[in-house]
């Protein structure tokens, strides 16, 4: 491994567990109050005007086959009114984007701590936009009611009378899903999205990592099989990888090794994880090639930056014939931002 490559990784990882730390010193100051929680929307914001859509003239003329955004780390959250709203904003956007949006995937950590009243809070807000198909992984923060009692994060009676079983239980009745991971083919590109399936409830040496079972590993090797690489295969993660040749642990997918292989035979399969909120603007890597292209998203709801500014941010992917367009987005400003703008050609594959 490189010194540059183990500095954005080390980088990357001081990210995360100062993330880790601001959420729970968060839920930490609710303890004992008596305030009700907030409510998930922010009827009192101004309503966005129409949204131009990005510039693709200089991309050539062809129309995209497929459209979509990927939001991550939204942490929709009844103690945190910038939550909802950022994510409210987001949507606003998406709907009265002047291109097509054929999906809207969301990354993981769409709640904070993972209780019924943020879950009731996040399906209002996607209800109340005119959306296109929602499809959705979990991420370690969706697991998180196991750590609250009465409203507040309770370590010593942990799991406070709650299971690993009910989280995955309350996401896949969210989205209607019969397994925490799923699959759908869109305009002939096949979108695969993997949740972790435990937590420390159920497997307490995984920490705040990704697992996978041989189920679902097996699962993916499958659905690569299906495809013929001539259209791209999208692979939505939570947590990133660690540095290749590795296994990860806390805070990284823990079988990585096992996913490179499962991947590596595979043609134009891009990569999509989350959960370490950088902003797109610091100078971080979040496009990394290795036998798959690999793009670290921000996040919606609480996108770390270097400033005082108040960020959240996405990627927009368009899909042409011989190449995938990904561009990042700053809902706060409405731009289209120039420090995540990545044009990947497409490798011939004969069928």
């Amino acid at each position: 491994m490189s010194r540059r490559g183990f500095l954005k990784w080390l980088f990357a990882a001081i990210a995360v567990v100062a993330g880790s730390f601001f959420a729970l010193f968060q839920l930490l100051s609710r303890l004992g109050t008596t305030a009700p929680p907030m409510s998930a929307g922010d009827p009192a914001a101004p309503a966005p005007t129409p949204d131009a859509a990005p510039d693709v003239t200089t991309l050539g003329s062809a129309e995209p086959l497929l459209s979509f955004f990927v939001l991550s780390d939204l942490h929709v959250s009844v103690y945190d009114e910038s939550t909802p709203r950022k994510l409210n904003n987001a949507l606003d956007q998406i709907v009265r984007l002047g291109s097509p949006v054929d999906a809207l995937l969301l990354g993981g950590d769409l709640t904070d701590y993972g209780m019924e009243t943020e879950c009731k809070a996040l399906e209002t807000i996607l209800a109340n936009h005119k959306l296109p198909p929602v499809y959705a992984n979990m991420g370690n923060h969706d697991y998180y009611n196991v750590w609250i009692e009465n409203g507040g994060f309770s370590r010593d009676t942990f799991p406070n009378g709650k299971t690993d079983a009910q989280s995955r239980d309350r996401f896949m009745k969210m989205f209607n899903y019969t397994k925490p991971y799923k699959d759908v083919a869109i305009n002939g590109c096949q979108m695969i999205l993997m949740s972790q399936e435990a937590y420390t409830q159920e497997k307490p040496e995984v920490g705040e990592g990704a697992w996978y079972s041989d189920e679902q590993l097996a699962w993916l090797k499958a659905k690569l099989k299906e495809t013929t690489g001539v259209k791209p295969t999208f692979i939505l993660l939570h947590q990133p990888l660690p540095p290749e040749g590795q296994d990860g642990g806390s805070h990284r997918v823990i079988r990585a090794k096992e996913f490179r292989d499962i991947v590596k035979p595979y043609k134009n399969v891009f990569v999509f994880s989350g959960h370490t909120h950088q902003d797109f603007d610091n100078g971080t890597s979040h496009y990394n090639k290795e036998a798959f292209h690999w793009f670290i998203n921000a996040s919606v709801g609480r996108t770390r930056n270097q400033g005082a500014a108040e960020r959240s941010q996405g990627l927009y992917v368009q899909v042409y014939e011989d190449r995938v367009v990904v561009r990042g987005r700053e809902f706060t400003n409405k731009e289209w931002l120039a420090s995540a703008d990545w044009t990947v050609p497409l490798e011939r594959v004969k069928v």
